[in-house]
């Protein structure tokens, strides 16, 4: 009988791979474990000394002394330059905010105005006055009247409701006294009444269809009134009617100017009742 045969140089071949493959699988999965292990702690502590970087000291501290405390050995920490680089950023977000805030007091305390008291408040109501005669200037009184004719005799006094406050009143006119926006305010009363003793001719005239208008002008340095409001009605009266009625009212507010001056005027100024609960004009500051 012949004795069994050895592995042939192929198999011991094989096996040697075999062994080789597995020793280099087993090499990689222990240095793959071991790097994997040795990044997670890097990565825990990397995280822990970044919190800690913010946390182990009272930022706020930090913030307030941050000029004092540089020199060689924090300049190098890393940690340090976290934090310094944080503080300038809030210090610098914390001053932009404080400089918008005094900004905006101080534009709000420039542009609110004293509360005015009774003693310098500016106002001016004027009302008519049945008792004074000749109350409209004459047409074509003045190179500067604009259209119409001006009421010129209001009264001004305390007597009833009319009353000036820090205005002037001159020939008719409101003298503004401060730069300022105003409401300005008017209303004519036009009242026709037949009389037994006026001549026939006139009465025709009056109660001929016609536009009863209001004009408020103002006047500047500039050459003529410049026109503010207009206000205008057209009367029919009947023939049969004994008396005719009409009112006319109208305000607004307007920005004026340091003694700018306001007036009104009317056509049909033979027609205006002057009574001081039905024509009045007035003006008062708002701002």
């Amino acid at each position: 009988m012949l004795p069994a045969a050895g592995p042939s140089p192929g198999q011991t071949c094989g096996a040697v791979l075999v062994a080789a493959v597995l020793l280099q699988s087993v090499c990689v999965a222990v240095t793959f474990l071991y790097f994997t292990n040795e990044l997670k702690q890097l990565r825990d502590t990397y995280s822990k000394s970044g919190i800690a970087c913010l946390t182990g000291e009272e930022i706020g501290n930090f913030i307030q002394n941050l000029d004092l405390i540089e020199n060689e050995d924090t300049a190098a920490d890393p940690c340090w330059q976290v934090k310094w680089h944080l503080g300038k950023l809030i210090k610098k977000m914390m001053s932009r905010s404080y400089e918008e805030n005094i900004s905006a007091v101080n534009e709000k305390k420039e542009n609110k105005e004293p509360p005015r008291s009774p003693g310098n408040r500016i106002a001016a109501h004027l009302t008519g006055n049945s008792n004074r005669k000749n109350s409209l200037s004459p047409r074509n009184s003045s190179p500067r009247r604009g259209n119409g004719q001006k009421i010129s005799n209001w009264e001004s006094s305390r007597k009833g409701h009319s009353f000036l406050y820090n205005v002037e009143l001159r020939n008719g006119e409101l003298v503004i006294p401060q730069t300022g926006f105003y409401y300005i305010y008017s209303q004519t009363y036009f009242r026709f009444r037949e009389n037994e003793n006026e001549d026939s001719d006139l009465l025709a005239q009056i109660r001929n269809p016609k536009q009863l208008v209001q004009y408020v002008y103002k006047l500047t340095n500039y050459p003529e009134p410049i026109l503010l409001m207009k206000s205008a009605r057209t009367s029919c009266w009947s023939k049969k009617a004994e008396y005719g009625l009409y009112s006319i009212y109208q305000g607004g507010v307007f920005q004026l100017k340091r003694d700018d001056r306001i007036f009104v005027s009317v056509s049909n100024g033979d027609i205006v009742d002057m009574d001081k609960e039905a024509s009045f004009f007035g003006a008062f500051m708002i701002g």
